[in-house]
């Protein structure tokens, strides 16, 4: 079947597909012509010009035939449950009967018969009605006897051409217009009139068909209308019928009218189509047209639109076509005399051709995927592929690689397919970044063919590769000898270098690593030693390390003292002092004492190297030696490290000497001497300063607190100019009534203190003592009151709550009268040992 689309819709998918009725049906319209078809969910029912009937599966395979009548069918008509039939026929024959039963009703008329409806509920007994239609409108019904009576419905109003019955009501249409019987009521509710009079009826029949049980669409010239009934209320009735006709859309169409069906809330309308031949310049008959409308209420929108070559559309007129439907499969057949053509809905399937024939890949590949469970002729896989091989035919290198992550999945074979015809390309490196790494892992040969396409033209690619794929993927050592092959041509290149010590890595060659890493003064050094412990391999590589970063080095050598011991690192930076100064200073900071041999060296490489550090060493340090010291710092004129070494040697004279000659600093004397604490450096402090007014000063500011200033103000020559002596007297007074005023100010808190206390323990020796029997002697240990209460007894109980049988302490001396707690006095004599005796 070959469907022709407007040009300017060429680019809309279609909402119908067409195929030919075949089989059977081919074999009668070669010797017949279709007169006349209606349509059941279980099968077909043909009628032809010959007088046959014939019952068709819905693949047009012959499955009955009945030989009615010799002229034309008219219509079939089939009731709602397909096992009853009426037809009638040119020469006037009409028949209902059943398929699986006897014949009902025969009746031969004297007119032609054009149409035929049987109750849609005819198979219930109480529905054995049917109309037909010739010159009159004719309501057949069987009585209580099982006899046929008729009744007019209408007349004289010419030939009645098209009828349909659903549930109550009657549709049917002559040459005046539409007429709508209410059989439960015995009520015509409306006339509908044709719009266009002057079309022969005969010529251009009226299309009648049923959305639903209350609405009509009606189709004739090119006309549509949509008729709702209604149910008028009480009030309004008086001699009206009880329902009523609403038209609520109404429009033109473009081409003549042959068949309406409903598609949900659309409509599929079947149209006659004549247009001017350019090469005769005469009106000619087209193809017939099958829309897809939207009706408004006025007008309408066209959804789609197709062209049908249906077999001698060229002598086919607007009567010769008709329009039949399924409702429950969404089918429309297109009749003809000589063809029969079956429109289906587009399905899932039929979504994704159509998109695949437009080339909109991504688009088929995301609809099959999100109805995959529906698709019955497409595969995702080859649509995800044919997808790839589009873009790789677009150039678009780039994204199709990113595709076959998604399309190809787990398929370790596909990808290797694709992975030969991304070579054949030369777009190797395109696809690369999307490889799978983990699961599936492809053969390691697809690898390797990467890598070397990298390594021939991006070192940087090439070692990114090496740094993102796990080595596991291909031959380490295939690779390993191709970098060595190109540091050949390039031996200084650092981006082959680098990763070749990664490949060494991953080979566990770490000392051709480390060497590489080393040379290359990389950052990844430390983290390779530690991860893969090669302290043995950096052993004799100590100064190249201290080199690249010295604080790094240092500390992974001090963690590790156990792998590399602290003589082995002291011995291989003999010849670099500055690095093992670097080092042993790290290691007196984190331990004064591990490093202890080598504090005597570390004094001449603090001297040399760090002279800030080396004050604070020799304060800190105990293992040095001070002679050593001495001389080094003498001689390099070191005045604060001498002075430091003087004062600990004992010689404070000669190193206050040095404070006050070297550095005149009297501040820096004066501290030394507060440090000391020795009257006779006082004394030569004094001596020093007596003929220098600004160290005289110094002294008159500080010395009040540590030296009588009498002593120095007495030794001032007459006439001597002091700078700022008034000054200085004062703050000595004032120095002086500070110490009186906080001396005055502690006795009265003593005082105060000391009071307290006394009326505290008065009170606490002043209050009585609880003693019951389970207190006990504490020198015999027995309770301390007697068992019978009536016996005279003694106790003796302390203020410090120890208690006595008054038999049990010594019997005190005349010297000393006052008795005391014998365990309390064994420690300490004191007033919670006073006496408190009880008889």
């Amino acid at each position: 079947m070959k469907t022709i689309h407007n040009e300017e819709e060429s680019e809309e998918e279609p909402k119908l597909k067409y195929e030919r009725l075949s089989n059977g049906v081919t074999e009668i319209l070669q010797k017949d012509a279709a007169g006349c078809m209606t349509v059941h969910d279980k099968f077909l029912a043909l009628g032809t010009h010959y007088g046959k009937v014939y019952l068709l599966d819905v693949q047009g395979n012959i499955t009955q035939k009945f030989d009615v009548s010799p002229v034309k069918i008219n219509q079939i008509s089939l009731d709602e449950s397909g096992e009853h039939m009426g037809v009638c026929s040119e020469d006037g024959k009409v028949q209902v009967f059943g398929l699986y039963s006897g014949e009902e009703f025969h009746e031969t008329f004297d007119c032609p018969i054009k149409i035929i409806a049987v109750h849609p509920h005819f198979v219930r007994s109480s529905c054995k009605q049917f109309v037909t239609g010739g010159k009159k409108l004719l309501l057949f019904e069987r009585s209580w006897m099982s006899r046929w009576k008729s009744c007019v419905l209408h007349e004289g109003e010419g030939n009645i051409r098209s009828v349909k019955w659903r549930g109550h009501l009657i549709a049917w249409a002559n040459n005046m217009g539409v007429k709508i019987f209410d059989v439960t009521s015995k009520q015509r509710i409306t006339n509908v009139p044709r719009d266009d009079i002057s079309l022969r009826p005969d010529m251009y029949p009226c299309s009648l068909c049923w959305k639903d049980n209350v609405t009509l669409i009606i189709g004739w010239g090119t006309s549509v209308k949509i008729c709702s009934v209604k149910e008028r209320h009480a009030g309004e009735m008086r001699d009206l019928p009880s329902r009523y006709v609403e038209i609520v859309s109404q429009f033109e169409t473009e081409f003549y009218i042959s068949g309406l069906a409903p598609l949900c809330d659309q409509l599929v309308v079947l149209s006659y189509v004549k247009e001017v031949s350019e090469k005769t310049e005469r009106e000619c008959r087209a193809r017939p047209r099958l829309d897809i409308i939207q009706p408004l209420p006025e007008t309408c929108e066209e959804i789609s639109s197709d062209a049908l070559t249906v077999r001698g559309f060229q002598e086919n007129e607007c009567r010769d076509y008709h329009l039949e439907y399924s409702e429950g499969e969404s089918l429309f057949y297109i009749v003809s005399p000589r063809d029969i053509v079956v429109a289906k809905e587009r399905d899932q399937d039929d979504h994704i051709d159509w998109l695949l024939e437009k080339k909109k890949y991504e688009e088929a590949l995301m609809a099959a995927e999100i109805s995959q469970k529906n698709i019955k002729r497409h595969k995702i896989l080859d649509i995800g592929l044919a997808y790839i091989d589009h873009l790789v035919e677009k150039g678009e290198y780039d994204i199709a690689a990113r595709k076959c992550q998604k399309i190809l999945g787990k398929n370790a074979a596909l990808w290797e397919f694709e992975v030969y015809k991304f070579k054949e390309i030369g777009q190797l490196k395109a696809i690369s970044p999307y490889l799978p790494r983990g699961d599936p892992v492809l053969k390691p040969l697809i690898y390797e063919m990467i890598l070397h396409e990298f390594l021939e033209s991006d070192y940087e690619g090439f070692a990114t590769l090496i740094r993102e794929w796990p080595g596991n993927l291909y031959n380490n050592s295939v690779i390993v000898q191709a970098v060595r092959d190109h540091l050949k041509k390039d031996s200084q290149n650092r981006t082959l270098l680098k990763t070749l010590a990664e490949l060494y890595t991953y080979d566990k060659n770490y000392g051709n690593a480390l060497e590489i890493y080393l040379t290359l003064r990389h950052k990844d050094v430390f983290q390779l030693i530690h991860k893969h412990n090669l302290f043995s391999s950096i052993k004799d590589k100590i100064v190249l390390l201290m080199d690249f970063d010295s604080e790094k080095a240092v500390d992974m050598l001090l963690d590790n003292e156990d792998k590399i011991s602290i003589k082995k690192v002291v011995e291989e930076l003999e010849d670099r002092p500055e690095l093992q100064h670097v080092y042993l200073h790290k290691l007196f900071k984190r331990d004064h004492h591990k490093g202890q041999r080598y504090h005597e060296k570390q004094i001449s490489l603090y001297a040399e190297y760090d002279r800030p550090n080396l004050l604070p060493f020799l304060r800190d340090s105990t293992h040095c030696p001070l002679e050593k010291a001495l001389e080094i710092c003498q001689q390099r004129n070191f005045v604060e490290e001498t002075v430091y070494l003087l004062s600990r040697m004992g010689n404070s004279r000669s190193a206050l000497k040095m404070i006050m000659e070297e550095l005149h600093d009297v501040d820096k004397a004066i501290e030394f001497a507060k440090e000391q604490d020795d009257g006779e450096l006082w004394e030569d402090l004094i001596l020093y300063s007596i003929d220098k007014p600004p160290f005289i000063t110094g002294l008159l500011n500080n010395i009040g607190t540590h030296v009588d200033p009498i002593l120095l103000i007495h030794r001032i020559k007459e006439g001597m100019e002091i700078p700022n002596l008034r000054d200085s007297l004062v703050k000595i007074l004032q120095d002086y009534n500070l110490q009186i005023l906080l001396r005055e100010g502690c006795k009265k808190i003593l005082v105060a203190d000391s009071l307290s206390l006394l009326k505290k323990m008065h009170r606490t020796q002043m209050k009585g003592v609880l003693v019951d029997e389970e207190n006990i002697c504490e020198s015999c240990l027995s309770p301390i009151l007697p068992s019978d209460a009536a016996k005279p007894f003694s106790v003796v109980a302390f203020h410090c709550r120890h208690m006595f049988h008054k038999e049990c302490l010594p019997t005190p001396s005349m010297n000393s009268p006052t008795q005391f707690c014998n365990i309390c006095s064994a420690k300490r004599r004191g007033p919670g040992s006073a006496i408190l005796e009880m008889n």
